[in-house]
């Protein structure tokens, strides 16, 4: 029981006009998800692939390999090729190297970046093969975006910097700015595809890493901190920002609606998976254990969380990344700084922004109620529009997984029905 408590708040998760290598993105990304490539496979009118599939019988590798392959970023074919090698996590790493030294001979410089990536995400935290993978996928996303027109920004954040990549609307005139960040462990590289498609419909588009996050964790040694409110505030001072619509995805969802509750600047707000409060995720019987066994019984509840460790390779994983990116110790004090990402520290009652809340109804990692205790939270907001998608919609997984068309363009639509220029007085 003790060990499920701890577990159950996991997540498992510039200026230069870039629409010509943007378009042959979008020509390689449809070539990639139809005909011959992969037999036909359905996509939507914005060439991300559609669907999810049954790549792999664990759930939590199945949704890894599904993620690369729903962003656009690595071919059907030989996604389905490597789960028919990959038997558990203590081979993924090597075999997903295979495949990322196999592009890179071939010269397909985006799919092996993100081999790399996605090889590197299994990697523990003391497994030195996880700075090598990482850098190795910055040096080789690097060259493959060369000449698409993305800026990297320092933005100074107390004292060190946060990571930011810039890229400008791919039409004359910018009907916007959309800036975007990820949840616990995302890097701002895994965006690329989502820049590209938001600069396409007219946006200027910036993404950046947060405390915790991609280089500010790893290079300039910010550890993870829930008020977003802080990093959001530095990146539209450096980019001399009045009005943005800001999106976050996974935790993001809950970190860019604490952010909208204390920066005016912030006009729109969408939650891609919502969060609302990590220690609701269980029923009222498991909320009042976890309190007892992380405020009264922290040394036997860090002793079973290390013992399940010392048996259990995923869960020493997952347990030491949350305790790598939260700066802490033990896991106790990691796993604390994920409960305080709760409904009193979002302040859901100060966001008087227009709301968009995206959830995937079999989410794996947020569980379906927190939608509709989020929206009834929001009780200040100028708008607050839900859509729960489905498996019809092909998009009830985490973030939308399985159609990220859909949800990009459902994103673009509701911006378009939302001006916001009375939203903040």
């Amino acid at each position: 029981m003790v060990v499920g408590i701890v577990a159950m708040v996991g997540e498992t998760g510039g200026g230069a006009q870039p629409h010509g290598q943007e378009r042959r993105f979008f020509e390689t990304c449809t070539e990639r998800d139809s005909g011959t490539r992969i037999g036909g496979m359905k996509t939507n009118a914005q060439s991300f692939p559609v669907g999810y599939h049954s790549f792999h019988k664990e759930k939590v590798i199945n949704f890894q390999l599904n993620r690369w392959h729903s962003l656009g970023l690595l071919p059907f074919g030989e996604v389905k090729s490597a789960r028919e090698e990959i038997t558990g996590y203590e081979d993924w790493k090597s075999i997903l190297v295979g495949y990322a030294e196999r592009a890179l001979e071939e010269n397909r410089l985006m799919d092996a970046a993100f081999f790399f990536r996605a090889a590197h995400f299994f990697a523990h935290t003391e497994d030195p093969d996880n700075d090598r993978l990482y850098v190795r996928f910055l040096e080789v996303f690097e060259e493959a975006v060369t000449g698409q027109g993305f800026e990297r920004h320092d933005v100074p954040y107390e004292g060190t910097v946060l990571p930011a990549m810039w890229l400008s609307a791919g039409t004359p005139t910018p009907i916007g700015t959309v800036v975007m960040h990820g949840g616990f462990d995302s890097f701002i590289e895994e965006f690329y595809s989502m820049m590209l498609w938001f600069s396409r419909q007219g946006y200027d588009i910036i993404v950046f890493d947060g405390p915790g996050q991609g280089n500010a964790q790893r290079t300039h040694g910010l550890v993870f901190d829930y008020q977003w409110e802080r990093p959001v505030r530095a990146v539209l001072d450096h980019f001399h920002l009045e009005e943005i619509t800001l999106i976050g995805l996974s935790m993001g969802g809950y970190l860019c609606l604490r952010a909208a509750a204390f920066e005016p600047r912030i006009r729109r707000v969408i939650a891609s998976s919502v969060p609302f409060d990590y220690s609701q995720f269980t029923n009222a019987i498991g909320q009042m254990l976890t309190k007892l066994f992380f405020t009264r019984l922290t040394g036997f509840t860090n002793r079973q969380a290390r013992k399940r460790m010392a048996k259990d390779g995923f869960y020493n994983w997952y347990m030491s990344s949350v305790m790598h990116i939260t700066g802490k110790e033990t896991p106790v004090e990691a796993l604390y700084q994920v409960l305080e990402m709760n409904e009193k520290n979002l302040h859901s009652p100060d966001i008087v922004q227009d709301v968009l809340l995206l959830t995937g109804k079999r989410d794996h990692t947020v569980p379906l109620k927190m939608h509709g205790k989020q929206i009834k939270a929001l009780t200040n907001a100028r708008s607050v529009t839900g859509r729960v998608f489905t498996a019809e919609d092909h998009a009830d997984m985490h973030c939308q997984v399985g159609n990220v068309g859909l949800a990009l363009q459902t994103m673009h639509e509701w911006i378009g029905s939302h001006p916001g220029q009375d939203a903040i007085s």
